[in-house]
């Protein structure tokens, strides 16, 4: 792949995907959601409530309040991440604003929970599947995992229920049942775009390039893998065959890291759908051929809860 191919696939199409995401997730929360008070979680749910008190515009809050957890998701997954996540928002924002004055689709309260849900669902899958995120609770429920024996998205929950439960004393027990229930058939819409059930992922990779390729991980996501040697069946070369559990927000930057390292190399990414045993990150210098070694004895490090 040239460097033009490179270029159109691995940034113009996904910020172009982006824009398509920040725009109808900002329609569905104008058209829908906002006029009747039905609040989306995480950040964007605090905004909401905050916007109903405070002079200041619901797109400004979200970025706003998104700075600290935007740092976060930098330290976690580098500048793609917070270049395609600012672009996102800014452009969340800016539609925000252009979709404020326009009239309501519907005042049917099932109607604004069914198609403001999915539509919200759907933006913020595509924005999600393409290295980006409107909602930087995400990226602290990943940290927070890691010191608890709670799943991403347990935390996630946990964090939503308290929104709607001052939601539900602020505007009424009906707007916070609402929301609860537009937050379900959101999640479910992203999972179905993300191509996943599940938060974590894993990852076989066979590569030339084992060394490498395992560092990098290490590196820029912290996750360090378990080191095989295979053979091939007809070609009889030797291969290393690493091993991996990733969060789902991190996909696009391993499939980044891989192909920038071996073109050639041959990756299978799949659902977990439970994980047993200690998985929590370790903090150490990036990982060099013995770190991989030992992560090979006992098949425990480098996975995300």
């Amino acid at each position: 792949m040239n460097s033009a191919n490179r270029i159109i696939r691995y940034y113009i199409i996904p910020f172009c995907i982006i824009t398509v995401g920040a725009v109808i997730a900002a329609f569905a929360l104008e058209e829908f959601l906002v006029p009747f008070t039905i609040l989306d979680g995480g950040v964007v749910g605090v905004s909401m409530i905050l916007s109903k008190y405070v002079p200041v515009k619901l797109g400004v809050l979200t970025v706003i309040i998104n700075i600290p957890f935007l740092f976060l998701g930098y330290k976690r997954l580098g500048r793609l991440f917070l270049a395609k996540s600012v672009y996102a928002m800014l452009v969340f924002s800016f539609m925000l604003g252009v979709f404020e004055d326009m009239e309501a689709l519907t005042d049917k309260d099932i109607l604004v929970v069914v198609f403001g849900g999915v539509l919200l669902g759907i933006g913020v899958g595509l924005i999600l599947h393409n290295g980006g995120c409107l909602d930087g609770t995400e990226t602290v429920a990943l940290l927070i995992s890691r010191k608890l024996n709670l799943s991403v998205g347990q935390i996630i929950l946990g964090f939503n229920i308290v929104i709607y439960g001052v939601a539900g004393m602020l505007f009424g027990l009906d707007r916070a049942l609402y929301s609860l229930l537009t937050y379900f058939i959101t999640s479910k819409v992203i999972d179905i775009v993300e191509h996943g059930m599940e938060q974590a992922k894993s990852v076989m990779i066979i590569t030339d390039r084992g060394e490498e390729i395992a560092d990098a991980i290490h590196t820029q996501l912290g996750r360090t893998c378990t080191s095989m040697e295979g053979r091939g069946r007809i070609s009889s070369g030797t291969k290393t065959v690493l091993y991996c559990v990733i969060t789902r927000i991190e996909v696009s930057t391993l499939r980044k890291i891989i192909h920038d390292m071996d073109g050639s190399a041959f990756v299978a990414i799949s659902d977990v759908t439970e994980i047993v045993g200690s998985h929590i990150k370790k903090m150490k210098e990036p990982a060099g051929p013995e770190p991989v070694k030992e992560a090979a004895s006992d098949g425990t490090d480098g996975g995300a809860k």
